[in-house]
């Protein structure tokens, strides 16, 4: 403990200070603590985002030992009426340039600008005055909740998160209050009065502190702080005159930004990274003060000592004097506010679920029991005594665990969900739940496919459930919750990304003038080269890795030499890696609860009320704060069996305009796990033997395929099995091959005995499966249960001495001993553990592998009877970098693909009458709207230019001059361009450019047009790929061709494997000259090939006479390594063109 007792009431961290402030929350409050405090109030700009780091770490520190009490807080943004913002905010949407610039700001990442806070604010929209607020108690920590989910809204909110005196008296119980900084609202009176004098300046502080005093009498404190700006100790005057006058107490803050006296300039500079392309000129590009003086402040956590330092340093610097007595019960009030008003205590985390799921008169269980029992009569299985013994026990642990209301909360939202749009079979271990069957939850039946509730739930697990639920539209249906259910009841989960290790490099390095290219040098190998030794290290021998920053920095040599030649750089990103960079949200998580405004504080981003803390695989900290996942994932394949769906009832059941229930009674009636035939060997054989794999889930890459084409799956576990194997760590311990030969000699396999048989057989003697080993380890050992054995595959990895390598090696023993009182020999029991601790690192889980497997086989379903109808599809579910490639797949099953038409394309890929052509659709050209092409589609077929020109019936505001240009230019038009017209460009410039407003304009253009003439081959494969990002492949690579490289297994180049092939095919799209640092000349050659993906060629020594044809196909044999890409050092020499 310091001599002097003091307590930092006022602090900032990375976590909810976005580029203002350094260090989570954990780091300052270990400083503060080695410092000799013992608590630290977080306080951050408008927000409690730091507060799960708070909550887990003083927990942390208790278990250490360590007495010391966080306090939770925040760093308010107020204006005194929100009414009076709110009108002039109304008026400045009026305005046509201010509304745009509006529209526009709507973040949870709020950039504090510290220089314009801390001065008058001309402008009245961005006004904003900062106020420090504490929570007593649990009750004043939830009206702070409440202030900020409040200020966040709608009318409270742009740019900053605003409350005012009406939102303090609201929500002033339980909740301290200060003046805060030079930004605070007694600055804020001092900037917009000083001009005026101090009288002026006084008495608007007067009217502050009375409305202040109002709302919290004697908490409300008058803030000192100590630096060496002179606006600083005129403030200061001006505040201990308010305490003279009305008796104010006061307090001295350190307004910390980082967590220890070192870390100044690294805070400076993520500021400066902050201000990265946002409109404060200069800013961003100013150099770094040299020393922490240049900047008049140090903003550490102090403790008593060196706050007196700091206030004896710079008043003495400013020639200010004060009244010591006062100065220092400034500071040791802070800690009596910690220690006597601020409770001791963590937030409440009791988990409170939505109370709207139960039935009235029914209890969370009871209702949960109907609801399931009623499922099992639903699907036929309510006679079943095996399915109702299941039933029970799956209930009763449900029950013991308090979880029911987690599965009535999860029933609404599959019941909603299943109403508008296709969903999974179930995804995850939630697959092996009998109640979430029965709820229809999933579509899997767990007990006809082995398997297990408790890989999902086990009895004597404290985890939280975790149910993935995959929809066709995740966003779609978070948006119909919210409405329903309320935004109090249904909010989004935050994502906050952090600056990555590539990225700091290229900016601190330009802020050092470090030359670009001696950066892209080192940013462009240091993972390549990190991945080696770090899949080495892990045991990794095929697929691709992402190697952790640490491992970057370790592994790559290019990476090391740099920053030794730069070690302030080195510095700064170890500093800054990590730090918090923006907030986005979870793909597809949401909290679900009741007043959840008033249980957490709820934040803004792009307008959407979200969570402010994360739950996922790097953080957690939803769990800890008592609120559950919901994982609502959005599957784009589910939108592709929609789609094709829509395609079979429009050309095979005469359903013109299918709707949601007509495309749902067809899924039902052929694709419901339930009634769909997975031993179909028509489908095997002609989709997973034959390696048809347009838009089969899962089956999307080469070596996917090639294991499948192999292992030739005959039923669905089959399936399940090789896409369990399909992944790193069993690839490189040659698990497939191992399979394969195994499959294909079912008779050499030997089983130990009929448990060991029972259990493998389907897998042909391995262990796939996570829940084979439970399995095993239940049926073979002594007293192992099922909940045992799964618990088995989280310990099974850990080795020396520590508690979970002690429940391993008990495990061992029980089933060990097992094994011998069941008649095997000791070694048998000892060699089946071992064969346990290999397969643990690869085992996979079943119940996820077999319901993905279902969606797998529906695709291929769906391919193999309606073929045409899937590609269709599958085409307009395709992201547009992959669309070439997905054309050449539908090209190679036979179809042809019709150019943009403006008679016959529509929103989605349609087919021809007679089923043997794909059409392009309108919506894949770029600049066209949806509102367009309701006007297009509403008023067609034209026979001519005129009748799309000067139809009565559309509206041109709708189909504008913005249309008309991209319709001409992407070949839509082409089919009304007759023979008055002399080329594609004389009719752009006489329909589009010129735009005619009647016939007789039109003529005119006709005529003085007509020498423009056509479009060059180029411009028209530019307009193409620009509109609609499509290369059009078919007009440069000749079919012959394209099937002689196939023959000949030439590879395009984005698929180049340097150990299979030693010639690659390309399309040249773009030739760059370029220099050498010794002024010789090289070309960067830009092409494409059938996958659509741009690759760069750099050509070395190029020659007077070398030439390249743009968009004319070549096959070259290339050098390749990872800084350079591909390269060669004669063009003549190594490149053909294929004519």
């Amino acid at each position: 403990m310091n001599k002097i007792p003091f307590v930092g009431l006022h602090a900032h961290s990375v976590a909810g200070s976005i580029f203002d402030a350094i260090g989570y929350p954990q780091e300052h409050m270990d400083f503060a603590f080695e410092n000799g405090m013992d608590a630290l109030a977080l306080t951050d700009h408008g927000n409690m985002n730091g507060l799960p780091h708070q909550v887990l770490h003083a927990k942390k520190m208790k278990e250490d030992g360590k007495n010391f009490k966080p306090i939770f807080g925040i760093e308010a943004y107020f204006i005194p009426s929100l009414d009076e913002w709110r009108d002039d905010y109304e008026a400045a949407k009026e305005d046509k340039k201010k509304r745009k610039t509006l529209s526009k700001d709507v973040t949870a990442t709020t950039v504090e600008d510290e220089d314009a806070s801390k001065k008058q604010v001309r402008n009245v929209l961005n006004r904003r005055r900062h106020l420090i607020l504490l929570a007593q108690d649990q009750e004043g920590l939830s009206n702070l909740f409440a202030m900020i989910s409040e200020s966040f809204g709608p009318n409270n909110y742009y740019r900053y998160p605003r409350v005012d005196y009406t939102t303090l008296k609201k929500y002033s119980k339980g909740v301290i209050g200060a003046s805060a900084c030079l930004g605070g609202v007694y600055a804020g009176n001092y900037w917009e009065n000083r001009e005026e004098g101090e009288l002026a300046v006084l008495n608007a502080m007067r009217e502050t502190t009375k409305q202040m005093l109002d709302i919290f009498g004697d908490r409300w404190y008058g803030e000192l702080q100590w630096n060496n700006i002179p606006e600083q100790h005129a403030l200061n005057k001006y505040i201990i005159q308010m305490h003279e006058e009305f008796g104010i107490e006061l307090i001295s803050t350190s307004d910390s930004h980082y967590p220890n006296p070192e870390a100044w300039k690294d805070r400076e500079l993520y500021k400066k990274l902050g201000w990265l392309g946002k409109p404060r000129p200069g800013y961003e590009n100013a150099g770094l003060p040299e020393g922490v003086e240049e900047i008049g402040y140090e903003l550490y956590p102090r403790n008593g000592e060196q706050m007196w330092e700091a206030y004896k340093k710079y008043s003495e610097s400013c020639a200010v004097e004060y009244d010591d007595d006062l100065v220092m019960k400034s500071i040791t009030n802070t800690y009596r506010i910690a220690h006597e008003r601020v409770a001791d205590f963590l937030p409440d985390n009791t988990v409170r679920l939505p109370d709207f799921v139960i039935p009235a008169g029914e209890t969370a269980d009871t209702a949960l029991e109907k609801f399931c029992i009623e499922g099992l009569r639903r699907l036929g299985l309510h006679a079943s005594e095996e399915y109702n013994e299941r039933l029970r026990m799956e209930l009763s642990v449900i029950s013991d665990r308090g979880f029911s209301k987690y599965f009535l909360t999860m029933n609404q939202i599959s019941q909603r969900a299943n109403e508008v749009m296709l969903t999974g079979p179930g995804r995850g271990s939630a697959a092996g739940s009998l109640v979430a069957y029965a709820l229809n939850i999933t579509q899997v039946d767990p007990l006809k496919y082995g398997l297990q509730f408790s890989r999902f739930m086990r009895a004597d697990a404290t985890d939280y459930p975790d149910i993935d639920y995959d929809v066709a539209d995740s966003m779609g249906l978070k948006e119909i919750l919210i409405e329903e259910w309320g935004e109090d009841k249904v909010a989004p989960i935050s994502n906050w990304n952090t600056l990555q290790l590539k990225s700091l490099v290229k900016d601190i390095s330009k802020y050092y003038e470090i030359p670009f290219k001696e950066v892209n040098d080192v940013t462009s190998v240091m993972l390549y080269e990190a991945m080696g030794p770090a899949k080495m290290r892990h045991g990794i021998k095929t697929g691709i890795y992402a190697p952790t920053f640490d491992e970057v920095m370790e592994f790559s040599d290019t990476l090391k030499a740099f920053l030794s030649r730069y070690p302030h750089v080195k510095t700064h990103v170890e500093a800054l890696h990590g730090q918090v960079r923006s907030c986005s949200r979870h793909a597809g998580g949401i909290v679900v609860g009741e007043g959840l405004n008033n249980r957490m504080p709820l934040i803004n981003s792009g307008g959407v009320r979200q969570t402010p803390w994360s739950e996922g695989m790097n953080v957690r900290h939803l769990e800890p704060m008592g609120f559950i996942k919901f994982d609502v994932l959005g599957l784009s394949t589910l939108k592709m069996i929609d789609g094709a769906i829509y395609h079979i009832l429009r050309r095979h059941h005469g359903v013109e305009n299918p709707t949601f229930k007509d495309i749902k009674e067809f899924y039902n009636k052929h694709l419901h796990p339930d009634v769909m035939d997975f031993n179909d060997q028509q489908v095997y054989s002609n989709i997973f033997h034959d390696g048809k794999w347009a838009g089969v889930f899962q089956f999307a890459e080469a070596g996917a395929q090639n294991f499948c084409r192999l292992a030739k799956p005959t039923n669905l576990i089959d399936l399940a099995a090789i896409t369990s194997i399909y992944r790193p760590g069993p690839l490189g311990a040659n698990v497939h091959n191992d399979y394969v030969e195994a499959k294909e000699n079912p008779h050499r396999l030997k089983f130990i005995n009929d448990e060991h048989r029972s259990v493998t057989e389907e897998t042909f003697g391995f262990l796939i499966f996570q829940e084979q080993i439970a399995e095993l380890a239940h049926r073979l050992g002594k007293d192992i249960s099922l909940d045992d054995g799964n618990a088995l595959r989280k310990v099974l990895t850990k080795k020396g001495t520590g508690k979970e390598a002690q429940v391993k090696d008990a495990l061992r023993n029980k089933f060990v001993e097992g094994c011998t009182e069941k008649g095997l020999p000791l070694k048998t029991g000892e060699k089946l553990w071992e064969t346990f601790e290999y397969f643990s690192g690869y085992g996979f889980n079943k119940s996820h592998a077999v319901s993905y497997c279902m969606i797998s086989y529906q695709c291929a379903w769906l391919l193999n009877y309606y073929q045409v109808e899937w590609l269709a599809a599958f085409l307009d579910k395709e992201p547009e970098t992959r669309k070439e490639k997905a054309i050449n797949v539908a090209k190679s099953f036979g179809l042809g693909i019709k150019s943009l038409d403006i008679n016959s394309s529509g929103r989605v890929w349609e087919i021809s009458e007679d089923g043997t052509m794909l059409i392009q659709p309108l919506s894949s050209i770029k600049g066209l709207g949806d509102a367009a092409i309701d006007q297009i589609m509403a008023n067609r077929p034209f026979a001519n230019i005129e009748e799309f020109l000067f139809n009565e019936n559309i509206t041109y505001s709708k189909l504008n001059k913005k249309s008309l240009d991209v319709l001409c230019l992407s070949g839509t038009l082409d089919v009304l361009m007759d023979d008055r017209f002399t080329g594609g460009r004389h009719f752009w410039s006489a329909v589009a450019i010129d735009r005619p407003r009647k016939e007789k304009n039109l003529l005119e253009n006709i005529v003085n047009f007509a020498p423009e003439g056509d479009f060059t081959d180029e411009e028209k494969i530019s307009h193409l790929v620009e509109l609609t990002g499509v290369f059009p492949f078919s007009r440069v690579m000749k079919p012959e061709i394209y099937a002689q490289l196939n023959e000949a297994f030439i590879p395009p180049i984005a698929n180049y494997d340097p150990e299979l092939c030693e010639c690659v095919w390309f399309i040249p799209r773009k030739v760059v000259p370029k220099k050498t640092k010794n002024g010789k000349t090289f070309w960067v050659i830009e092409v494409i090939d059938d996958t659509n993906t741009l690759t760069r060629i750099r050509v070395w020594g190029v020659k007077d006479y070398d030439r390249i044809h743009v968009n004319k196909p070549y096959m070259a044999k290339l050098e390749y390594n990872e800084k350079w890409g591909f390269s060669t050092r004669s063009l003549r020499r190594t490149f053909r063109i294929l004519s």
